[in-house]
């Protein structure tokens, strides 16, 4: 368990803008530990691992994007402060007044984004939304020179909130930035960590994916990199447990076990596939929540629609607050998913492999 809770850990605490996933893929890197698991990347940087049997045996792709919301350095102004770019979907009122670590080519500097203070707000002010575009970060600097040279920061320099990793007053619920989805790559990591060739009836494809977060792009390459039969997604779940939800907006519950997505605005599952799930999750006596959102977009879409088609089912770890600086999982639901993640592998043979993808 304090492994699975370091990883998580490790997990949260790096960082990824969407585009700039390079210190996550070192860092999966050194925590895929199955000697029998190769590892390549694919011409975007999507991390590939692989347990390839056969030529002939289904080819199982387990997924899940290694970037996180965050900004880039769009200017200088000449006092010094930062002006940025999002990169994936922030709400403005979130951005207000955070910590943030500008990764620079000599290292991280931090800063935090500035408000006008309440007391010179006129009325119409202090009830308004601070759009992002009139935002900016201060990083400390004199000037625009004392930012470049001093401080080393150049316009396109990647941005990631900062926020630590911390159990929330409780032994299972999780605190911490990037939730999504460095929980789903934890979730990719222990369980190919845990499979056997041996017992498996398919080659298993992990694949860690850059750029979910502007448009699925590493999903779209890695999963015609890898040509899978099948695809299961590892994300986080919409939370709809806290005040100011309901369950029109999301039905999942923190703690209440991971969730199967039926609907949001990127796909809809096969239902052969949903079906085994289910199953599986009965067999093993593990709780399933069932997701039907109306927004949302995720990486199993962009497997959906590759190739002629592929079946394709979302699986996800409910979570508070997400695309902001801080989340909160519970670790119990983590290690339910783990359990039937892997039980879903290990039951994939040709015969039910064959049976999801036909529409007889």
């Amino acid at each position: 368990m304090n492994k699975t809770i370091k990883l998580l850990e490790k997990l949260s605490n790096g960082h990824g803008p969407t585009g700039f996933e390079g210190q996550i893929r070192q860092i999966i890197r050194e925590e895929i530990t199955n000697p029998e698991i190769s590892i390549d990347t694919d011409g975007l940087g999507s991390l590939i691992c692989k347990i390839e049997k056969d030529k002939q045996s289904p080819k199982i792709m387990l997924s899940a994007h290694m970037d996180e919301l965050g900004l880039m350095v769009r200017y200088i102004t000449e006092e010094g402060f930062i002006k940025f770019q999002t990169l994936g979907g922030w709400l403005d009122q979130s951005i207000v007044n955070q910590r943030w670590i500008i990764m620079t080519k000599s290292g991280n500097i931090k800063g935090v984004t500035g408000i006008k203070t309440v007391h010179v707000m006129t009325e119409t002010e202090r009830k308004q939304i601070f759009p992002k575009d009139n935002l900016f970060i201060d990083v400390g600097a004199k000037n625009k020179q004392d930012a470049e040279e001093r401080l080393g920061i150049l316009p396109g320099d990647p941005i990631s909130p900062d926020s630590s990793f911390e159990f929330l007053n409780s032994d299972n619920l999780l605190l911490g930035k990037a939730w999504d989805d460095r929980v789903g790559v934890a979730l990719l990591i222990e369980t190919l960590n845990s499979l056997d060739s041996k017992k498996l009836p398919n080659n298993v494809f992990g694949s860690c994916t850059v750029q979910e977060e502007v448009g699925l792009r590493g999903a779209i390459t890695s999963s015609y990199t890898i040509a899978p039969d099948i695809n299961i997604n590892l994300e986080v779940g919409v939370a709809g447990d806290y005040p100011g939800m309901n369950p029109n907006l999301a039905q999942e519950k923190v703690g209440a076990g991971p969730s199967i997505f039926l609907h949001d605005s990127s796909m809809i599952p096969n239902l052969k596939l949903r079906d085994f799930c289910i199953d599986t999750a009965k067999n093993l006596n593990i709780p399933i929540q069932f997701s039907v959102i109306s927004g949302y977009g995720e990486d199993g879409a962009a497997a959906q629609k590759s190739f002629g088609g592929i079946p394709a089912i979302n699986i996800g770890i409910p979570t508070r607050y997400l695309h902001s600086h801080n989340g909160i999982i519970d670790l119990n639901d983590f290690i339910k998913a783990k359990m039937l993640v892997k039980n879903l592998v290990e039951n994939l043979d040709e015969t039910t492999v064959k049976s999801i993808k036909s529409f007889d």
